[in-house]
């Protein structure tokens, strides 16, 4: 979810959404931070952000 100011807002179920997204065959997620799992599922690579700007700069990166 993103806020009219850019914010990344945390979602409930963040971290069962990233693993049925790994069972689904995703190797990346962009998250929100408060959503970023403790220990991501393996072959996962997740990002957390804050700012929309940060979700973009991501994609720079790769």
């Amino acid at each position: 979810e993103v806020g009219l100011a850019g914010e990344i807002r945390p979602v409930p179920s963040g971290q069962e959404r990233i693993s049925e997204a790994a069972k689904h065959g995703f190797r990346r997620a962009i998250v929100p931070a408060a959503n970023v799992p403790k220990k991501p599922p393996e072959g996962m690579l997740v990002f957390g952000v804050k700012k929309l700007a940060d979700a973009l700069s991501v994609f720079d990166d790769l």
